[in-house]
């Protein structure tokens, strides 16, 4: 899997999920602000590609990992799916600021928030239709322990969906979106954020991150059928699908 990217540098080799955490926490004030500028509201489009995914499984119950301030549970309600939505984060932070806008919509009855570790779910097996992970896998400190365990969860035949960065190939796209985050994305959110760490580290692990055929080979590894990948905006980010197998 390569070297571990971290946000801070620990001299106590503290765990990269600790880390995270930690970071999040740190950010969530300014997180929605800079997710979109960032983003350009690309990434609400993004969400709205994985909805429409969705929508064509009709799920009754979807689970949410990594749900930060909730963005991807609150569209998914907005855009109309039946669903009640589990939402769950390792940043009590983020979680905070995504319970004030769930309470703020009257939609307490549709979507819950709960802090946990994507490794360990505090949910029985096969007890949801999806889940969906958007721009939170590559903070994993156990991809495969992540990926194993929200297969557990899902009902045989359910399907998982995760919605990350990747690398875009092409020229311009491969040009400026290389100048754009490694450079210009790191030093405002340096400036707005407070934490000079964080928007270094989006960065890094973008780069880290086993994209395209070699995370669609990890959630081979870790049970998952009928898989494919789906590149957006020329490469800039790609949805992963893969379904647990229905038993025999």
């Amino acid at each position: 899997m390569g070297t571990k990217i971290t946000p801070y540098v620990s001299s106590d080799d503290e765990a990269k999920k600790n880390q995270v955490e930690r970071m999040f926490d740190g950010i969530a004030h300014r997180y929605d602000f800079l997710n979109h500028f960032f983003s350009l509201g690309i990434d609400v489009l993004w969400r709205k590609t994985c909805i429409r995914i969705l929508r064509k499984e009709s799920p009754a119950k979807l689970l949410d990992v990594a749900t930060g301030t909730a963005d991807f549970a609150i569209e998914a309600v907005r855009m109309g799916l039946d669903v009640h939505v589990s939402g769950v984060d390792i940043s009590a932070g983020m979680l905070d600021v995504g319970r004030k806008k769930v309470a703020a919509r009257g939609w307490n009855d549709r979507i819950e928030l709960i802090q946990a570790d994507s490794v360990r779910l505090p949910f029985n097996d096969g007890h949801f239709d999806a889940y969906t992970v958007a721009f939170g896998v590559r903070n994993f400190e156990n991809l495969q322990g992540g990926l194993q365990d929200m297969r557990r969860v899902l009902k045989p035949g359910g399907l998982g969906l995760v919605l990350e960065f990747s690398k875009p190939r092409v020229f311009p796209i491969k040009q400026v979106f290389g100048l754009y985050f490694k450079h210009i994305m790191p030093t405002v959110g340096r400036w707005v954020s407070k934490d000079p760490a964080a928007y270094t580290y989006l960065p890094e692990s973008v780069d880290a991150f086993p994209e395209g055929q070699d995370f669609l080979e990890e959630m081979r590894k870790a049970g998952y059928v009928d898989l494919k990948a789906r590149p957006l905006t020329g490469g800039i980010a790609t949805v992963y699908i893969g379904r647990n197998p229905q038993t025999a």
